[in-house]
């Protein structure tokens, strides 16, 4: 039999919940087809569970240095049982609040694998028929438009000996049951990988990356780069920039080979994380006779998110560009909002970056660097958080909030974060730069004492020089 909507929805991640609820609320009959676990990867195997495992491991990590607050701790330790389960735990209640969200809003969940036929079919495989290997014919369902949401997945490279035991992704990683890895080696410098570096040593395990680049976090701002860099190798983590990984092998424990501008170089480990980027979950999505254009393994959109094919929309992971998200979930509703030519609801033009290691880091716009290439005169504002009182009292890791101008209005063009908080901190200058706000429009603003975000005044301040709080070079 087939069933018709207005909207097919492929994958229940952030784009493809957001989305689907989204086409409810216009009064328009939605399903959204998931072969895993409703919520995607972000609540299941991403975001949300590596941040409440960070949680977890940012108390212990406190707690173990809480002499300085003049509190003694005896007989401090870790359970990873307990961190496990109380990580299902928060999962489980976002994945109800997510599907009572999408029953309020009058759309059908279908547990299966989808296939696109055409611009208009989808053929369903449900989840009891693989399971249970039974001959029950594949669901039928037409659609006025379809939503392809399907996210990625962890990308493996062609390295000798990475599929062996305990070279692991980061998918694996976060279901570990026993702490197994006191001596973690991590193939790649990215957000990924600092954050299970940060994840990791927090709970005392000794620590090595190796990136190929110049620099860990190559896509952020080189300031911050250099501060996350120093903050880490204090705290005992090693970091070999510019290296190659050529071979993985096992002795008694996993060897793994990689090459830089000196010569050939070892490190052992008991597990290696290979954190090297994620590739686009398109495989068997589209039957043999039917296909889209692609841009490598992504598919290509154009401003809309309309695909090559009439009808067929796209969105988060599964196309080219920032990989994260609350991105996916705004793509989902302006593409909604495009299918069915309503007002455009949300600006794509501003969306922030954000790292969750201690301490935060968080960016949205364009680094001075960026805005310079773009042609840009600009004007920078800075504030070190070494005059911050929250930051004094709470004994918290120095940062900085850097902001860059536009000189000829004073317009903001990007803002860069790192101190605790920075990720909440960061909506600020979003929201700011959505609006066409300048540095005076910022400064304006009243912000309570004592507060990390009474930096942003400061920084602010200093784009023209008035900032009060700002020590004299060479004053700590």
């Amino acid at each position: 039999m087939n069933e018709h909507y207005d909207l097919i929805i492929i994958g229940s991640g952030p784009g493809g919940y957001v989305a689907a609820i989204k086409a409810g609320q216009l009064g328009k009959k939605a399903a959204i087809i998931e072969n895993r676990e409703l919520g995607g990867t972000c609540l299941n195997r991403g975001c949300i569970p590596t941040k409440t495992i960070m949680h977890s491991s940012r108390l212990f990590y406190e707690a173990k240095n809480l002499q300085e607050a003049g509190i003694e701790v005896e007989g401090l330790r870790f359970d990873m049982n307990r961190i496990q389960e109380r990580k299902e735990e928060v999962v489980s209640r976002i994945r109800k609040g997510i599907k009572s969200l999408l029953e309020a809003n009058k759309v059908t969940v279908i547990s299966g694998t989808a296939t696109i036929m055409d611009g208009h079919r989808v053929r369903v495989i449900q989840n009891s028929a693989q399971e249970e290997n039974t001959n029950q014919e594949p669901r039928e369902l037409s659609g006025d438009n379809i939503l392809i949401a399907t996210g990625s997945q962890p990308f493996l490279p062609p390295v000798e000996g990475i599929s062996q035991e305990n070279v692991v992704t980061s998918d694996q990683l976060l279901s570990e049951n026993d702490f197994k890895y006191h001596n973690l080696l991590i193939i790649g410098g990215g957000v990924i990988g600092i954050e299970f570096a940060s994840i990791y040593q927090e709970f005392g395990s000794q620590v090595e990356i190796i990136e190929a680049m110049d620099r860990i976090l190559p896509s952020m701002d080189k300031e911050i780069s250099q501060s996350v860099a120093m903050s880490l190798k204090k705290k005992g983590v090693k970091i070999h920039t510019k290296s190659v990984v050529k071979r993985i092998s096992k002795t008694d424990q996993l060897l793994c080979e990689y090459e830089d501008s000196t010569g050939t170089h070892f490190a052992q480990a008991d597990g290696i994380l290979v954190a090297v980027g994620r590739k686009a979950n398109t495989r068997e999505l589209f039957s043999p006779e039917f296909s889209l254009e692609m841009e490598g393994d992504k598919i290509k959109v154009n401003e809309h998110f309309e695909t090559s094919k009439e009808h067929i929309y796209a969105i988060g992971d599964v196309i080219k560009g920032i990989q994260l998200a609350h991105a996916a979930s705004a793509q989902g509703i302006r593409a909604v909002e495009n299918m069915y030519g309503k007002k455009q609801s949300i600006e794509l033009s501003a969306i922030p970056s954000c790292i969750y290691t201690y301490p935060e880091i968080a960016t949205v716009g364009l680094t001075e660097e960026e805005a310079k290439a773009k042609g840009y005169v600009v004007k920078t504002g800075k504030y070190p958080m070494l005059g911050n009182s929250k930051i004094i009292l709470s004994a918290d890791e120095r940062g900085y909030i850097k902001v860059v101008c536009d000189s000829s209005n004073n317009k903001i063009l990007g803002a860069q974060i790192i101190c605790p908080r920075a990720t909440d901190m960061i909506g600020e200058f979003t929201t700011a730069m959505v609006n066409g706000l300048t540095a005076e429009d910022l400064g304006k603003v009243i912000r309570p004492h004592p507060t990390y975000g009474e930096a942003i005044t400061e920084a602010a301040e200093d784009v023209n020089g008035m900032a009060i709080h700002i020590f004299p070079k060479g004053m700590k």
